[in-house]
């Protein structure tokens, strides 16, 4: 017996009033079916759209199909050829680009039947993570994850088209390689004819993009696969794909606007939001003063206070210990961050639940004080306050009845990663933090990192990013003559959004004698 064609016509998010009355054929899977006295309706999916077909048996040459069409269950994947007809009046379904027809099916042809699926195959059904791994085939037809594949898709054909359009060639780099580490644990691959001697696979392609450049391939791009052997986070994950640049014979000034350039393009075709360029420029101090954090988000306020000129001579211990030098002759500082006309909405175990969230910085406590209705302050730590210092406080911050005032006194570290998370962890509390479907995109660039950072247990300075990192032009004869260390800044820069690094990079040293 010969097999019957069962190519398709049409797709099922191809048809409109437009092909009214043309024979046509699909092919996809029943998402639902529905039995109607004596006529069969079923939903048909594929990746373009859901078409609605009917079975109907007075239809000529339709009882065989519609017989056929009792056995459907969810799933089951068919082929059906049939007219296309406008549905009945108040059967028009307006969420549907097919709402306004049907395909009256007079031929059916069922190429796999399923078993009843662990879930249904839609996107607002709450299913284990567990069992969507293990069912992952069934997963990847929900609609949402099909359209986050295709999205990834269009983003990728845009990003390639712009680095083209930029003098950048796409070259591929090979995935077995030599460790090179740089951060995380390599994945280990022995091999088969050199025993004993192994393969890494690349955390990125550092290494050999620089050998491209060494090649004379002044600008080499990327959809770069990395693999790293570490702990999964909500940010982190074995391997994941990374758009991979690396230039010569340009700096910053040459390569933001490209890679602006690229942003603006796709959040316009993909979210059709239009990103003001160039973006901000912050240099990391103040994004560490401000914000407490390398990569702020500037969406909203609750920004850094420094107040350590105000207790200077306090003799509270707390405020003492924190300004007391390191080796290096180096003091800690007294932050707050404020909030004004909400302290009510925070009770006594709110304010012990943010100082348990702080202590896993290194925070060894946080000093609260809440503004009363006569002007008084409301504080555990009141009583070392002189009213001078009081005076300043109200002063500096602009203190009013309802401010509460939250301060971490310590090594500028330990306040800066204490209170830049405070930040987020109020800020969500407080409801201002705007929220992804509000497509607020605050886009910025953090430049002027610090190129060195001090190990206290080693008593060494070490690279805060890779060895390879540039300092500044500036900076070359600090470097060089191993003065002020702490104060050199690097040539390099991250990109952030919303509070998320994005994107980094930085300058490779290039001169000998560095």
């Amino acid at each position: 017996m010969s097999q019957k064609r069962t190519n398709r016509s049409h797709t099922c998010g191809d048809l409109s009033v437009s092909h009214l009355n043309q024979e046509v054929m699909l092919c996809g899977w029943v998402a639902k079916r529905r039995d109607h006295g004596g006529l069969i309706f079923i939903d048909l999916r594929d990746r373009y759209g859901l078409t609605q077909v009917v079975f109907d048996p007075a239809i000529a040459g339709g009882k065989e199909a519609w017989e056929k069409a009792g056995k459907l269950r969810s799933e089951f994947v068919i082929w059906c050829k049939g007219a296309v007809r406008a549905r009945p009046e108040g059967m028009i379904n307006p969420k549907l680009s097919t709402g306004q027809i049907e395909v009256a099916s007079h031929e059916l042809v069922i190429l796999s039947e399923a078993k009843t699926p662990p879930f249904p195959i839609e996107d607002d059904v709450d299913v284990a993570e567990q069992v969507r791994l293990e069912y992952r085939y069934l997963d990847l037809r929900r609609p949402y994850l099909q359209k986050n594949l295709l999205t990834r898709h269009k983003m990728l054909q845009i990003v390639r088209q712009h680095l083209d359009e930029n003098s950048f060639v796409e070259i591929e780099t090979p995935i077995l390689y030599k460790s090179t580490p740089e951060g995380a644990r390599d994945f280990i691959v022995p091999s088969r004819i050199n025993p004993g001697t192994f393969y890494a696979l690349p955390q990125s392609p550092q290494t050999l993009k620089q050998l491209l450049m060494i090649s004379g391939m002044d600008r080499y791009f990327q959809i770069a696969r990395c693999f790293r052997d570490e702990d999964l986070r909500a940010d982190r994950q074995p391997e994941f794909s990374q758009i991979d640049i690396e230039t010569s014979f340009l700096d910053e000034e040459d390569l933001f606007p490209i890679l602006e350039g690229m942003v603006k393009k796709l959040w316009k075709n993909i979210l059709n939001v239009d990103i003001k360029t160039p973006f901000l420029r912050m240099p990391y101090r103040e994004a560490m003063n401000r914000f407490g954090s390398d990569k702020p988000d500037v969406r909203y306020g609750l920004e850094l206070q420094d107040i350590s000129e105000i207790f200077t001579t306090s003799t509270f211990q707390v405020f003492q210990n924190a300004m007391v030098p390191n080796s290096r002759g180096e003091k800690g500082s007294i932050r707050a961050i404020v909030v004004h006309e909400k302290a009510d909405q925070f009770s006594r175990k709110d304010l012990d639940d943010l100082t348990k969230h702080i202590s896993a910085y290194g925070a060894k406590g946080l000093l609260w004080i809440k503004i009363q209705p006569d002007g008084e302050m409301q504080s555990p730590a009141a009583k070392f306050f002189t009213a001078e210092e009081k005076s300043a406080l109200t002063a500096r911050l602009s203190l009013k009845p309802g401010s509460l005032v939250m301060i971490v006194a310590d090594k500028n570290k330990v306040v800066f990663d204490a209170l830049g998370s405070l930040r987020t962890e109020v800020g969500n509390r407080l409801g201002i933090i705007p929220k992804p479907e509000d497509k607020n995109f605050a886009f910025l660039w953090v430049v002027n990192f610090p190129l060195l950072e001090f190990d206290e247990k080693e008593g060494r300075y070490f690279a805060c990013h890779h060895p390879f990192t540039s300092p500044r032009p500036e900076f070359f004869d600090d470097f060089i003559s191993g003065t002020n260390m702490g104060d050199i800044e690097a040539s390099a820069y991250d990109m952030v959004l919303n509070g998320v690094e994005v994107g980094g990079g930085s300058l490779r040293i290039y001169r000998s004698d560095v």
